[in-house]
């Protein structure tokens, strides 16, 4: 038997596989990943019922799995949202089209050393105190739909600010603050916590509330903890703990925040 593999074909599996790693990395770490993996072996399963022609077993199992699409939406019915979030979010530039970003040049498309310098020193300082802070920044995402529940403030940046909002007897301390288009444009913002369950214990509500965002959007969030005092980055859903103020000003310099 000869074999016939088209470009198509190629086309075809590559999708597969890229549709099917997207998955994995909504689910990996949840408990839906391993629901995901056992209705995976009952498909194999079927395949392999149908492909011996075992026409008993084979129907049965066919109605099972004509009807488990239905209960598959509903049990999966995050990881849908999650999946519908991440196309919107993600993948669609939050910019509007404007003709001064056909004209700009290469110097005003950058990032501005003097916004970076102020998130780096509050950063900083609020490490020092042990005062915990969540920052969202920005990047192709939209964040508006996440200032919903908090207060909008469409302020410059500024460490001063930055500091005042997170000391713990202000009113907007709890939640995150949110930085788009080089402002400060709401604070005290509810974020969505992650569901992977292997996380390490010292996370709090804030590492995961920064993971959730990141696994949402492709923002980078910086995070201080009120126990360590230590700068935590998180981005795409992976942690780097520890971040030197160094290490961040070079961070948010190359990422033109």
């Amino acid at each position: 038997m000869v074999l016939h593999i088209t470009v198509l074909d190629i086309i075809d599996i590559v999708l597969v596989a890229i549709i099917l790693f997207q998955l994995y990395k909504l689910i990996r770490g949840t408990a839906a990943l391993s629901i995901f993996i056992g209705i995976f072996f009952i498909y194999m399963f079927w395949l392999l019922v149908k492909a011996l022609n075992m026409e008993l077993i084979s129907a049965l199992m066919g109605q099972v799995i004509g009807v488990g699409v239905i209960a598959l939406i509903i049990v999966f019915q995050q990881e849908v949202r999650r999946f519908l979030l991440v196309i919107g979010n993600r993948y669609m530039n939050r910019r509007k089209f404007s003709f001064s970003k056909i004209f700009a040049s290469v110097e005003e498309e950058t990032g501005s050393p003097k916004e970076a310098e102020e998130i780096v020193r509050a950063a900083e300082s609020m490490a020092s105190t042990k005062t915990g802070a969540l920052i969202v920044l920005g990047r192709r995402s939209s964040l508006d739909i996440y200032s919903e529940g908090g207060e909008r403030i469409d302020a410059i940046i500024s460490a001063e600010l930055l500091e005042t909002i997170f000391f713990k007897n202000s009113p907007l301390h709890d939640g995150a603050v949110l930085i788009e288009d080089g402002k400060i444009f709401a604070a005290r913002c509810p974020l969505p916590i992650t569901d992977r369950m292997a996380l390490p214990p010292r996370f709090g509500m804030r590492h995961r509330a920064a993971i959730g965002i990141s696994e949402h959007t492709d923002a980078l969030v910086v995070v201080v903890s009120e126990e360590s005092g230590k700068i935590t980055i998180a981005e795409n859903g992976e942690v780097t703990e520890d971040i030197s103020p160094n290490d961040l000003r070079q961070i948010l310099l190359k990422e033109k925040i």
